[in-house]
């Protein structure tokens, strides 16, 4: 189970990283192409959005790798469910059916990684 928790974590956290990241750094102009929402977003928060992903990332590795609280693991992982369970209502909110694909896969992810959290 350990290992599996590792591959689905190692797995979120190179989405969350690089989407985390992009961001924190692009301006709207660049993400609108990749993220159409970000029109609809003021973009302080779309940088909140992307600074809490990235830490969700630090949750999701740092503490299960040093020993130190891994609880926050399993608390990284639920926000990381929570964060799509919410980005996907907004997708639906804005009659984008076709584009909650990822979503779904990211939800079914973070929900695995949770129990995968808790086995060991």
């Amino acid at each position: 189970m350990e290992i599996a928790y590792w591959i689905v974590a190692g797995l979120l956290g190179i989405f969350y990283l690089y989407a985390g990241g992009k961001k924190v750094v692009q301006s709207k102009e660049q993400l609108a192409p990749m993220m159409g929402w970000v029109d609809t977003i003021p973009m302080p928060l779309v940088r909140t959005i992307g600074l809490v992903e990235i830490l969700g990332v630090v949750g999701l590795l740092l503490p299960p790798l040093t020993g130190i609280a891994p609880w926050l693991a399993i608390v990284a992982a639920a926000g990381f469910f929570v964060l799509q369970v919410l980005a996907t209502a907004l997708h639906l909110s804005r009659g984008e059916v076709k584009e909650i694909g990822l979503n779904v896969v990211l939800i079914v992810l973070a929900g695995l990684t949770i129990w995968l959290a808790t086995t060991w």
